[in-house]
């Protein structure tokens, strides 16, 4: 069996099985027409490392993103619903392989087309700083929406975000901050809304504050300016929702080693406080991953749950 431990770095190819979903295709573009932004006069380079000794060829992470990429799985029968899913790995790293994992196939097969992204770390001396994965992930719904219809049978109202550890944090703040301008825009498709119309948050990382913070994380993302208040403020996912935050599903496991239970709290709170439609599953067991099967095996059911509550939401996945 698995150490749940050893998700720490949200490996989502890890945590469902492939062979049942191998036919599913799936293709793999940059996310930005030419250099990411921000990067001027910093030698950037992509770097990747196995995440175990014994896994696959793709059961990868990436301490070193210069070309933020979406590997793009393709559902046999499309629904026309999409999600853009934000792998964790604690902002040191990115752990996404590049075939698409467990967690993407998954969606494709009951017809949602599934978007993994690969995208920047703080720590690579982007100029954007800590608002860097942000950029990647407006960027992501944009071109999602751009080639709903044309590239890809996708409505463009029905774009989910789904993220995993601190990939958790990326989606809660592109769903919060989808309005707020963090780059120059590039092409056309900057001209469209980044605002995902459902967001799932799976044992993700929220708070920069001290109350439940995963240390690794927040010294990651603000690294010299991890004790400073004012940025702690500044990046907890939980503070300042906007009135237009989508409605967002949170859950993760009472025993979560790794990222405290409170994470997920404490965004449930200010959802519920924003008035935002939101669910909140805390799982007995699982630790730093999906939640445990039960004891006479049978697995729960966590991505029924969020598409089923997201479906109540218009999404429909």
């Amino acid at each position: 069996m698995t150490d749940r431990r050893t998700l720490i770095a949200g490996g989502l190819a890890a945590l469902l099985p492939l062979p049942a979903y191998a036919d599913i295709p799936a293709e793999r573009f940059p996310l930005w027409p030419g250099a990411a932004p921000g990067g001027e006069g910093r030698a950037i380079a992509d770097q990747w490392v196995k995440r175990s000794p014994t896994g696959g060829a793709d059961d990868i992470a990436w301490p070193h993103v210069a070309t933020p990429m979406l590997t793009v799985v393709r559902p046999a029968k499309p629904n026309g619903a999409a999600v853009l899913i934000c792998p964790g790995g604690g902002y040191a790293r990115v752990a996404v392989g590049r075939t698409g994992g467990g967690i993407a196939r998954d969606f494709a097969a009951r017809g949602v087309t599934a978007f993994e992204m690969l995208y920047r770390l703080p720590h690579d001396g982007w100029a954007a700083g800590p608002d860097v994965a942000l950029q990647d992930a407006q960027r992501a719904m944009r071109v999602i929406r751009a080639g709903a219809g044309k590239r890809w049978p996708i409505d463009p109202a029905r774009v989910a975000v789904a993220g995993f550890s601190a990939g958790g944090h990326v989606a809660a703040r592109l769903a919060a901050r989808a309005a707020t301008r963090v780059y120059d825009p590039v092409d056309a498709a900057d001209r469209l809304s980044a605002r995902p119309d459902i967001a799932g948050l799976f044992f993700p990382v929220v708070t920069m504050g001290d109350d439940g913070v995963h240390a690794q994380s927040r010294r990651e993302l603000l690294g010299t300016h991890a004790a400073d208040l004012d940025w702690q403020r500044r990046y907890s996912a939980e503070v300042d929702l906007p009135p237009d935050m989508p409605p967002t599903f949170v859950a993760a496991n009472a025993d979560d080693p790794v990222v405290p239970p409170r994470n997920a709290i404490l965004m449930w709170q200010a959802l519920q406080a924003a008035k935002v439609p939101t669910e909140l599953m805390i799982f007995e067991r699982g630790g730093h991953g999906p939640p445990a099967a039960h004891r006479d095996g049978r697995p729960v059911p966590w991505i029924d749950l969020f598409a089923a509550w997201a479906g109540d939401h218009g999404w429909h996945g």
